[in-house]
């Protein structure tokens, strides 16, 4: 039953930390850019430094809970990365797709401005 219990605590944590680039305009929390406003190679780049402090809880838990870290391969990698970006899809849509949208139907309309 511990291992279910820390499965679901690393996907839970993985999901929430998918998304914490798309709800926050400062840089890794501390730095607020000059333009005010976040662009996307700094939410890319803070979702891979996620991605790096999930794995790297994800690889303490495991070392705890069995003594040993099961060797994986680049295959692992690739397919837990792309599935980190998945777990980002709703915070990705929220800020760039219904958010954007929002603004723009409150702001001024499309041909003037």
């Amino acid at each position: 039953m511990m291992g279910l219990t820390m499965i679901g605590v690393v996907v839970g944590l993985a999901f929430v930390a998918a998304n914490l680039p798309f709800l926050f305009e400062r840089v890794l929390f501390v730095w607020r850019p000059s333009s005010g406003r976040k662009e996307f190679g700094w939410r890319f780049l803070e979702l891979l430094v996620f991605y790096l402090v999930v794995g790297g809880f994800a690889f303490l838990l495991e070392k705890n809970a069995y003594g040993s870290v099961y060797p994986k391969n680049w295959q692992f990698y690739a397919a837990t990365l792309c599935l980190f970006f998945v777990f980002a899809f709703p915070g990705f849509v929220y800020r760039h797709l219904w958010r954007g949208n929002r603004r723009r139907a409150v702001g001024t309309p499309r041909g003037q401005g």
